[in-house]
């Protein structure tokens, strides 16, 4: 079994659950709008490395459900004001919730969202006990609110700085640290783990694999805005270009172009993503091509990959001989060897 088939194996009583938390109601507006992106459901790789991590450390499946719901509850609530805030297009293939409801009430719907996945976490810690369900809840407040301060440094950019300039590498993975290497690789590990009653070194084994796996995931989420099939990404080319985000892609292009071509790009940049012409996001594209942006993205994707890799052959005596450790394995590999 691969990661992917151990997903689906448990993606029903996962979305299940969420369901019993997020119920249409009256009045159903921002309950159904929170319930149209539940319903759509999305790679659930957060919630399966719950579980999987878990079941890894020989954690109960039942101790293992509520907290990985909770996980996907808080992706389902964050991507809606995500979507909000970038104006996205599209959302796991259908339009963005604010395209559909306006961003009043997509944002109103967010807050049933996370009012649920709080109220889940209440009752895990009722089910296990207060030492172990706090331990758990401190873990995720600490994800969600970095999560939060990664959000805000990207907006800031996005929003007021809009000056490559003033951008770095160094910005760019500031971000990923947040918005991807915690949230979506070890956070979920640690969680994990944490209901399997892991000590905290485990826990920083766990953060160090997920930190090289969550660049290289991320990187590779980049790569896919310029280059995948719209219909198997879910989601509109090029919404990074679009909307003005940082990527090495658009960094590395930046600091190889002329005097001339950053002027025109710092132009495009500064400008709000209904302003942008597809004639200047071919320019962009065009940019990005010339110098190896893309090249050098896969490089870097590469290189964090063997690194994670790396990391777990490292600790490997630390980790459990069983079929989960096995399928772990697989779980990191796709997370960086992927097409949506």
């Amino acid at each position: 079994m691969n990661f992917k088939e151990y997903i689906e194996l448990h993606r029903a009583e996962v979305y299940s659950k969420i369901c019993e938390y997020v119920k249409v109601k009256e009045p159903t507006g921002h309950y159904g709008i929170m319930r149209d992106y539940i319903d759509r459901q999305g790679s659930y790789r957060r919630p399966g490395l719950v579980m999987l991590t878990g079941q890894m450390f020989g954690a109960k499946l039942s101790d293992l459900v509520l907290p990985a719901a909770a996980e996907q509850l808080s992706e389902d609530w964050i991507l809606m004001q995500d979507d909000v805030e970038d104006d996205s297009e599209l959302r796991r293939g259908k339009p963005a919730a604010q395209r559909l409801h306006g961003w009043v009430h997509a944002m109103n719907a967010t807050n049933s969202g996370q009012m649920s996945m709080w109220k889940m976490l209440k009752d895990y810690l009722l089910q296990v006990g207060e030492k172990k369900g706090n331990r758990l809840y401190e873990k995720f407040y600490e994800m969600i609110a970095y999560t939060v301060e990664g959000q805000y440094v990207e907006n800031m950019f996005i929003h007021n700085t809009k000056d490559l300039r003033k951008a770095s590498e160094n910005l760019y993975y500031r971000i990923l640290d947040s918005k991807t290497c915690f949230y979506t690789v070890y956070g979920p590990m640690q969680l994990g783990a944490i209901a399997a009653d892991q000590p905290d070194n485990v826990l920083e084994m766990l953060r160090e694999i997920g930190t090289n796996a969550g660049i290289a995931f991320q990187i590779v989420d980049d790569i896919l805005d310029m280059t995948a099939d719209e219909k198997v990404f879910g989601k509109r080319n090029f919404g990074d270009l679009y909307e003005g985000k940082l990527t090495l892609m658009i960094l590395h292009t930046y600091e190889k172009a002329t005097p001339e071509e950053r002027d025109r790009i710092d132009a495009i940049y500064r400008k709000a993503r209904e302003s942008k012409t597809r004639e200047e996001i071919d320019f962009l594209r065009s940019m990005i091509a010339k110098y190896g942006g893309l090249e050098y993205a896969e490089e870097k994707a590469k290189h964090y990959g063997r690194k994670a890799t790396e990391t777990i052959e490292h600790y490997r005596g630390m980790l459990p001989d069983n079929e989960y450790t096995k399928i772990m394995l697989s779980a990191i590999e796709e997370l960086y060897v992927r097409k949506k």
